[in-house]
């Protein structure tokens, strides 16, 4: 394998480590982060000044840059408990999106009853309040554009606060991370994330590489809903939703295209080499980006951290 590839997947695969945070439990009892010693220094990175935003910007709602380099201006909460959904993870506050996400992620739950046996949908990371880098957990997430919606149904009870930040989604993949876990994996799975992909607003939905395989497998001769979907590391747990830009956002970045085809020949095999499920660790470990700064992200970000 030569070095180019070898630092590339290196680096996808501490990407991937959101997928594990994704799991990490919370706290019925979160403790607000102490203030910064000198925020307005140019050096301060920009996770830490948005962490510290718990709530949105009274402004027009607006989607900002890229999905992994932004910001959100005017975002609404999901609410926490829906007829059809509940969010989890509720001491990270990161249920907040452009209006269009929220709108669409009420919707879209309510047809989940309609197309499986699933009560409803367990609802992961949002955004912040104002968008931005987080903490932990995500490189994207920062327009308001993005969910997580957990591969675990809804329960038909309310969960306790407790149970929202402690319990686990399952893990959908093998040991082996080559196919799907065949004693937890149903066709309810497959048709919960069709009915997504089918969507007009759903740019893209990104699912662990052993998912993908699955879905290609189950989906029959309706296969263009497949295009959409888009294997990447991690995301064991969980899919991962991403909208396109919305109309009333010219300062949003969009997505290159999703490939042609259902993406599921050559493309998906190469998961499935042995260069890429047990990579060599490189020679020299590849050095950590630096976290972004208020310089990396555009420059109507800051009047978004700023606002009241």
């Amino acid at each position: 394998m030569n070095r180019t590839l070898q630092l590339g997947l290196a680096f996808m695969i501490a990407l991937a480590g959101s997928s594990a945070t994704a799991q990490q439990k919370g706290t019925v009892d979160p403790l607000p982060l102490p203030p910064l010693a000198n925020p307005s220094d140019p050096a301060t990175a920009a996770k830490e000044l948005f962490a510290r935003r718990p709530q949105p910007a009274r402004m027009e709602a607006r989607a900002i840059g890229f999905y992994a380099k932004g910001c959100l201006a005017g975002a609404v909460a999901l609410p926490v408990n829906g007829e059809t959904w509940q969010v989890m993870r509720l001491s990270r506050n990161r249920m907040w999106g452009h209006p269009d996400l929220v709108s669409f992620m009420e919707r879209f739950a309510s047809k989940v009853p309609k197309v499986s046996n699933w009560p409803g949908l367990l609802v992961g990371d949002l955004a912040q309040a104002r968008g931005g880098p987080m903490l932990t957990g995500h490189t994207s997430h920062q327009v308001g554009l993005d969910a997580d919606v957990w591969l675990t149904p809804m329960p038909r009870r309310e969960l306790s606060r407790a149970e929202r930040e402690e319990m686990s989604a399952v893990d959908m993949v093998r040991e082996d991370r080559r196919d799907v876990n065949k004693s937890v994996w149903t066709r309810d799975h497959t048709a919960v994330i069709k009915a997504a992909a089918k969507e007009p607003e759903v740019e893209r939905i990104l699912v662990n590489a052993a998912i993908k395989k699955a879905l290609c497998r189950d989906a029959g001769s309706e296969r263009g809903w497949l295009q959409k979907v888009r294997p990447y590391y991690g995301h064991n747990y969980h899919f991962h939703i991403r909208l396109r830009c919305p109309k009333d956002s010219r300062d949003c970045r969009p997505q290159d295209p999703t490939p042609d085809g259902d993406g599921c020949g050559k493309d998906l095999d190469w998961w499935f080499t042995e260069a890429v499920l047990n990579p060599k660790p490189p020679a020299e470990p590849p050095k950590p980006k630096p976290p972004l700064k208020m310089a990396d992200l555009p420059a109507a970000c800051r009047q978004v951290l700023m606002a009241p």
